[in-house]
């Protein structure tokens, strides 16, 4: 059987985005799994025959890379991979130069998003410098949409011919039948957080730090929240930056910090709209989480999101850091239930067409059986 290795920082990462892949790749290929296990809980993830733990810090840390590098390519070379595949920035770099260095045939790498975008100045090149690197010593670029494929072309960072998007795009689509609105568990998590049958609840889920538009999304919120007293804002997510102490300075009340969650799926069910204001995004897989959960959308137009819903149709989308428009969009749907609604059933029925986890898993098997 033909050896396949992933690459990635932290087992988090697979746990988040891979294991439908792994469950799908390993019908015909032997997986192993590259991570930093030390720095979580080293549960076992499933699907994968053989885990090595090499220490691939997220952040620069020139003697632990170089020690990262040396280490991997001697167990690169030592176990002979068909293939490497690498996910997120840093495990990218090191992952893909340490492939090259042991002469691995395939070196894969998706991108997912660009850190940089948001950057200025000597750090801005620097990073877009070492995604050059990356896309120099792989084999096979993969881009998680085409709107982020058409954005790194036009930054010269990638070209027409050395890159691919897999079927819609989206790393790891979404489990359609894990994420299916329910009466019975809205009910249940509007009591738990208090919420009445007439209040409007918007909802935001992933990392809470500034690149996600959270503190746009408190001021829009604080504006809404003085002319509509019944509209609720429920943050979900882990708190990167500090967000909860810089919100407590904009919005009065209505607001609740939910925290991480392992039940996303059950968690959005209180909302009734989902907002994503973010400056940068590689692809938006919280956005095709709740339109399957039937919630509007209201995002920014930052190129990740492009794919992520179609607009009046599934959703609204607002220019980066334009909090009159989001504000605009957000009261559009306080005060319009039938067009909440609307949106809402278009999204789910778009993202069963197009993003499902199982034809997402699919179009990797058969990209795989395909180049090994």
């Amino acid at each position: 059987m033909k050896k396949i290795c992933f690459i990635v920082s932290t087992p988090l990462t697979a746990n988040a985005f891979l294991l439908k892949h792994f469950e799908y790749l390993s019908r015909e290929f032997q997986i192993t799994l590259v991570a930093n296990y030390d720095e979580k809980i080293q549960e076992e993830i499933p699907f994968v025959t053989h885990k090595k733990d090499i220490k691939i810090n997220r952040n620069i840390a020139i003697f632990s890379d170089v020690m990262a590098l040396i280490k991997l390519s001697i167990y690169l070379k030592q176990e002979r991979f068909n293939a490497v595949h690498t996910v997120t920035p840093k495990a990218g770099l090191i992952g893909i130069l340490a492939a090259w260095l042991s002469k691995t045939p395939i070196r894969i790498h998706i991108f997912t998003g660009q850190v940089w975008h948001t950057q200025t100045g000597l750090k801005k090149r620097l990073l877009k410098f070492l995604d050059t690197i990356i896309v120099k010593f792989s084999t096979h670029i993969l881009v998680d949409g085409q709107s982020q494929r058409q954005f790194l072309i036009a930054n010269k960072i990638i070209k027409e011919s050395n890159s691919q998007v897999l079927g819609k795009g989206s790393i790891s689509g979404v489990d359609v039948g894990r994420f299916n609105p329910t009466a019975s568990v809205r009910k249940k998590y509007r009591a738990q957080l208090g919420y009445n049958e007439n209040d409007v609840v918007f909802a935001f889920l992933g990392r809470m730090n500034t690149d996600k538009g959270i503190l746009d999304l408190a001021h829009a919120f604080q504006q809404l929240n003085v002319k509509y007293p019944n509209v609720r804002l429920l943050l979900v997510g882990f708190d990167e930056e500090n967000m909860e102490t810089q919100l407590q300075t904009i919005i009065s009340s209505n607001y609740f910090f939910f925290g991480s969650t392992s039940k996303p799926e059950e968690v959005l069910q209180a909302a009734d709209v989902f907002c994503l204001p973010s400056y940068r995004e590689g692809f938006g897989t919280s956005v095709i989480e709740a339109s399957l959960l039937e919630l509007p959308i209201i995002c920014s137009d930052t190129y990740g999101l492009a794919e992520t819903i179609l607009e009046n149709k599934t959703g609204l989308r607002h220019e980066v850091k334009n909090i009159n428009q989001l504000y605009n969009q957000m009261e559009l749907l306080v005060t319009k239930e039938t067009t909440r609604k609307v949106l809402g059933k278009e999204g789910r029925n778009y993202v069963i067409q197009n993003f499902s986890a199982d034809e997402v898993s699919e179009q990797w098997l058969r990209f795989y059986k395909e180049l090994v």
